[in-house]
């Protein structure tokens, strides 16, 4: 038992959010680099270049450059044993991204210093909220032009509404980069541009440390003694309470291209951060250092080796020790089971595990009998965790196949990139499979389902694009669609369990059927 808490207490299990070119892919390697999991960090900036970033493994990410599926990590690093989810962060990202968040502990947010907080970092950002996870920000690219930081901070603080705590403070930016200003050493860690390795050059000074002036000139040691008078005086005070329940984020400046404060960060982001806490199972709440062994499945991802035509069900351990060959209960197929193959992922490098611990994620062969949200758990035990949400699309394609001969693969494929989480398939009451209506929430989907259908099910396809906008699910039990009061253009589909849903063009309408069908109920969100 003492083994058991002493594994489950260096886990830490995070998530690494951002909008597109932020460089959460950099940071990410950066960090898989210090803790010995790489020895070269991949590039992600030619995409001629040969080395992929090592968290992106399907064939269309390398060719542009970008991340399109969740990847997860795990690497050791001064006795600690970290997972790292690292999310999409292309603009046309799939719900999938959302899902991952599910699964983690805390977020990290990466925040591109000239841009400040962009659209999809809000997005993700609602998502951590509605968890109330930790949120630690890396704000990135210091050593090139940047917005005032005080600026950062506070639209940080406006747009997302959490507040901000400075945990350093920036020396200037671009190629006038000085370095960083640790508040709690109370010292400088000055910036030299070394090309990224490992290694990074420091240069410790306090304030008062006459040779200060020689290293950043007079006029930026000036701003920095200013600045942090006035952040000692007025910014918010560091609370580790109000951290730990998402409602103060620290921040960190630095530069992940360069590797400069990335190894502080990890530092105090691992100091601040906790292990695997406990989650809920409808009225009891499942402590994770309980011998009892739980998971749930937050991701499915089929064909990730082409050769073997497999599937993986990607499991976070929610409560004691997971080994290699042991039954299981599957609480919604109702019946015992034993995990094969389990596995953990270096993206798509995998290793035979033999054991792993609450808050590690694992992945193990799924002979197509779980979905997502399914709890896994000890025999004996019967308990549930709450599904995950189903996230509304906001793009929607009627799509077909070319050759009717291929119905089986079209279904199959279809159906199997759905219950993976990238598109959701939607099908007119009374109308076969033939055509389906996909909804996803970011348009690449439909690019990523395209290759997908054509490269590992000899598929192809047409999509026509349909002018709806919003999708909500019909709340109230047993409606009859056909009795129901719709304008012209709204469009009565179900989904793969038969709950039915409304496919809106615009707001007016969703108004318009709840205005004249008294007793609708009409929801945002589906459950798995």
């Amino acid at each position: 038992m003492a083994d058991l808490r002493r594994e489950i207490e260096r886990r830490r299990t995070f998530a690494i959010i951002s909008h597109p070119d932020a460089g959460k892919t950099t940071l990410t390697e950066k960090l898989l680099l210090y803790g010995g999991a790489i020895a070269l960090a991949g590039t992600v900036k030619g995409k001629k270049n040969s080395r992929h970033a090592v968290s992106d493994w399907m064939e269309i990410e390398k060719q542009r450059g970008i991340s399109v599926t969740s990847s997860v990590m795990q690497f050791e690093y001064d006795g600690y044993c970290i997972n790292i989810l690292d999310t999409p962060g292309h603009q046309d990202f799939s719900e999938d991204t959302y899902r991952t968040l599910m699964a983690a502990d805390s977020a990290v947010m990466v925040i591109d210093a000239s841009k400040g907080v962009e659209n999809q970092t809000r997005k993700l950002f609602k998502v951590c909220v509605m968890r109330h996870i930790p949120i630690f920000t890396f704000i990135n690219k210091m050593d090139r032009e940047a917005r005032n930081p005080f600026d950062l901070m506070e639209e940080i603080e406006k747009e997302l509404g959490i507040q901000t705590y400075p945990m350093n403070w920036p020396i200037g930016c671009g190629r006038e980069f000085k370095g960083v200003y640790d508040r709690e050493k109370k010292e400088i860690l000055s910036f030299t541009a070394n090309g990224g390795s490992k290694a990074v050059e420091k240069v410790e000074l306090s304030l008062e440390d006459e040779r200060l002036e020689q290293l950043i000139g007079s006029q930026y040691r000036q701003t920095l003694v200013d600045d942090i008078e006035l952040l000692d005086g007025a910014s918010y005070e560091f609370d580790m309470d109000a951290v730990q329940r998402g409602q103060l984020s620290p921040v960190f400046f630095g530069s992940a291209l360069t590797n400069f404060g990335v190894e502080p960060f990890l530092e105090e982001f691992l100091r601040m951060t906790t292990p695997p806490l406990p989650r809920v199972a409808g009225e009891q709440e499942i402590d994770p250092f309980s011998d009892v062994f739980s998971a749930f499945v937050f991701k499915i991802q089929a064909n990730m080796n082409k050769a073997h035509r497999d599937r993986i069900a990607f499991l976070r351990i929610c409560s004691g020790r997971f080994e290699k060959g042991m039954e299981v209960y599957h609480v919604q197929g109702g019946k015992k089971i034993k995990l094969s193959q389990p596995q953990q992922m270096m993206a798509q490098e995998r290793e035979i595990i033999d054991e792993a611990y609450a808050g590690d994620v694992i992945g193990v062969f799924d002979p197509g009998i779980f979905s997502i949200g399914d709890t896994l758990c000890s025999p004996g035990q019967k308990f549930q965790f709450a599904g995950i949400p189903t996230f509304a699309p906001e793009h929607f394609c009627r799509v077909t196949q070319v050759d009717t001969l291929k119905r089986k693969q079209f279904i199959k494929g279809t159906t199997q990139i759905a219950q993976e989480g990238a598109i959701q398939i939607f099908q007119e009451p009374g109308k076969g499979m033939e055509e389906v209506i996909v909804g996803v929430v970011g348009t690449l989907q439909f690019e990523v389902l395209e290759y997908r259908l054509k490269n590992e099910y000899n598929v192809e396809i047409r999509m026509e694009g349909l002018p709806y906008q919003y999708i909500r699910w019909i709340e109230t039990p047993e409606v009859d669609p056909k009795k129901l009061n719709l304008t012209s253009d709204t469009k009565v589909v179900q989904d793969f369990k038969g709950n039915l849903l409304l496919l809106f063009a615009n707001t007016w309408n969703i108004n318009w059927a709840l205005e004249k069908n008294k007793g609708l109920q009409l929801g945002e969100f589906g459950r798995s």
